[in-house]
């Protein structure tokens, strides 16, 4: 699919041969074709949307261990940074460890954390989420992260993580693993954290 920028009177448009993309709805609209425009990569439109305020900000989680090795923190910390550079909310489960590190490069790429907390109170969050939400509901958050999550990107983990990927194909998300991630059937595998956001951005372009 070749997507191509063009400047409109209200920012930036992303077409297709056929379609012109709805940033808002996350669909594309029957549209006649438009010659010109700049070729990009689905990172690089979802990001010209994103900085021209037309990108509505669907969460993309990050799941992951509070006890991570060095690898899957680095690892969280690169799909953190990948999600904020496009643009993309990123969704953690608010604590240390992996959802962390996510906060944290997100952060960095000039992006939104939003954590859904298991404790009672928002003070639990990590220095790096910027939105917390205390829902005192413990562990039974996993669901409504899985739910509320447009993909899942799964860094390592043991049970918890497990759940949520369970719970994210129970509800026909995108869920992709990378390292370590627990194997549930469905889940597509990554080699690297860029190509694990290179596919969110595919998927929410509607491009697989």
């Amino acid at each position: 699919m070749d997507l191509r920028l063009h400047e409109g009177p209200d920012g930036p448009c992303l077409h297709r041969a056929d379609a012109g993309f709805d940033p808002w709805q996350l669909a594309w609209q029957p549209a006649p074709p438009r010659p010109g425009g700049q070729a990009v990569t689905p990172l690089a439109a979802l990001a010209a949307l994103s900085a021209a305020r037309l990108l509505r900000g669907v969460p993309v989680a990050v799941i992951g261990p509070r006890e991570a090795s060095a690898a899957e923190l680095a690892a969280a910390e690169a799909v953190g940074l990948g999600l904020g550079r496009a643009g993309l909310v990123l969704l953690c489960g608010g604590k240390g460890g992996a959802m962390e590190a996510a906060c944290r490069g997100a952060r960095r790429g000039g992006g939104l954390t939003l954590g859904l907390l298991p404790d009672e109170e928002w003070q639990g969050a990590n220095d790096h989420v910027a939105i917390p939400i205390a829902t005192g509901i413990g562990p039974a958050r996993n669901a409504i992260l899985a739910r509320a999550a447009v993909a899942l990107i799964a860094v390592g983990g043991a049970y918890g993580t497990l759940s949520e990927m369970a719970l994210g194909m129970q509800f026909n998300r995108l869920v992709l693993a990378l390292g370590q991630a627990p194997e549930v059937p469905g889940v597509i595998r990554c080699d690297s954290p860029e190509a694990a956001v290179e596919r969110v951005a595919r998927h929410l372009l509607g491009m697989s």
